[in-house]
């Protein structure tokens, strides 16, 4: 079964060059019709030129697709409304975002700055609120919609001289958790995207060969799969040299302690069951945990809940 997005329309974030570039030409490949928004900043934000969109929007059209340019900060709310109604009032509606935009401002935590973090979550973690905010409206009332965060193995694992590039790709993860449970009534879908890809904000950080391995090319298929009308909900899609996996959040089996083993030192004692991996389980919403702990201690206790 080939997947195509004929009479849909896409919004990329990000998309003058790079991952974005490539999420939003294959995209119109197979159909869709794309709003290619690009501030055509420097990595680290600085900077600002429509050049960069416009070009990815005349290989669209060449192509025989259909796009538009837009040069709209992400960091800016005005500015992503703006984008937002420029697609509505071209083509009607928007059924598919991808957030992809992104700066760098890597230094360790010693040494950067407060107002470098706040620009990092700014653009990462605000910029991807700010464009579901503006089309979450538009979604809910034609019951339909298709989004793509994009985290990073930075967010979920952590890598040095990134506390606010993690930071903010974790933030989106926890945006995803909420939105899923929200959406799900009106056949939105919330998923996530965490690339490896040889792009300007890896380049120099990776061996030759190894940035040559990472296109963009071998990343945006998983894209394409999480914007389908099939896709998955609330799955964390990692994406790197043509290898594919899933991220998952999981947690341990609830341990009841005794009254008297509630303690730090009881805690302690029982560590190694604590924190054991067996039985393990990915939890679906965050009131599960409550329920997880107050059956475990109901049936430490002896007690009936109900």
């Amino acid at each position: 079964m080939s997947i195509r997005y004929d009479g849909k329309v896409a919004i990329v974030t990000g998309a003058g060059q790079g991952l974005g570039r490539c999420h939003a030409i294959e995209l119109a490949k197979r159909g869709a019709k794309v709003v290619v928004n690009d501030l055509g900043g420097a990595k680290d934000g600085t900077g600002a030129s429509s050049e960069a969109a416009l070009a990815v929007v005349a290989e669209i059209e060449a192509a025989g697709g259909e796009a538009i340019a837009n040069g709209a900060n992400v960091a800016k709310y005005a500015d992503v409304e703006a984008m937002v109604k420029q697609a509505v009032d071209t083509w009607g509606r928007v059924d598919i975002l991808v957030n992809n935009a992104g700066i760098l401002r890597d230094k360790s935590f010693a040494k950067g700055s407060l107002e470098d973090f706040q620009l990092v979550l700014d653009v990462h973690l605000m910029g991807s609120i700010n464009c579901i905010k503006a089309c979450w409206d538009v979604m809910r009332e034609q019951e339909y919609g298709r989004i793509v965060v994009t985290t990073s193995s930075s967010g979920l694992y952590g890598n040095f001289g990134q506390t606010n590039y993690g930071a903010a790709k974790m933030g989106v993860i926890g945006a995803m958790n909420t939105l899923v449970q929200e959406g799900a009534k009106y056949n939105i879908k919330v998923n996530a995207l965490a690339p490896t890809a040889g792009t300007r904000m890896t380049e120099g950080l990776l061996p030759e060969k190894a940035f040559d391995l990472l296109t963009p090319e071998t990343v945006t298929p998983a894209v394409l799969y999480l914007v389908s009308e099939d896709a998955p909900n609330r799955t964390i899609l990692c994406a790197g040299a043509g290898g594919f996996s899933v991220a998952k959040i999981v947690e341990t089996p609830s341990v009841w302690l005794k009254p008297e083993e509630q303690t730090p030192e009881g805690i302690a004692a029982h560590w190694h069951d604590i924190s054991s991996d067996a039985g393990a389980k990915e939890l679906g919403a965050g009131f599960e945990q409550s329920m997880k702990m107050l059956t475990v201690a109901a049936e430490g206790m002896g007690i009936k809940l109900d």
